[in-house]
């Protein structure tokens, strides 16, 4: 008895089903992709680590006080600036923030110098009992403002003062 050998079926793999697959998945994704705009943009002065004396500046530079005062239930309440020549409160009103950003950009304009901007520095004093939301929105209002779809900068250096005795 002769066996008859059968040679096995080639399998052939149908890639057009996957390759269908693959471009709706691409454009998924690609369809589904948001933008997003930078956000938060700013430095937050540290300490220092102990290194040699020669390093400290000699004169400190331009210090601007931004205190966030809040009202009932963590609501801001008010805005005082004090740059050590005059001293602002902004009130409880929506324009708020806008306000702020706009004081700081005259302050800015006033000096002359696009150098001082970089050497300003914001010293916040918040109130223990104000929402962190209220706090965001302030940092960015000194830190700059889109006019015109671009991005002006104007605040780069901030710090928090130091309320360890509050709880």
């Amino acid at each position: 008895m002769k066996l008859e050998r059968e040679e096995p079926e080639e399998i052939q793999l149908n890639m057009t089903a996957m390759i269908d697959i693959v471009f709706q998945l691409l454009i998924f994704f690609i369809m589904t992709f948001k933008v997003v705009a930078q956000e938060a943009d700013f430095n937050i002065k540290m300490p220092m680590a102990s290194g040699p004396a020669t390093d400290i500046l000699d004169e400190p530079p331009e210090l601007i006080r931004v205190s966030l005062r809040s009202g009932p239930e963590g609501v801001i309440n008010s805005i005082q600036v004090d740059d050590e020549i005059e001293t602002l409160t902004f009130g409880p009103d929506p324009n708020l923030y806008t306000d702020l950003t706009n004081y700081i950009e005259q302050k800015l304009a006033g000096d002359g110098d696009p150098e001082s901007a970089s050497e300003t520095e914001v010293e916040f004093d918040i109130d223990y009992g104000l929402k962190y939301g209220y706090t965001v929105r302030a940092i960015e209002a000194v830190s700059g403002k889109v006019s015109g779809g671009k991005v002006k900068k104007l605040i780069e250096k901030i710090k928090f003062k130091n309320n360890s005795n509050e709880q």
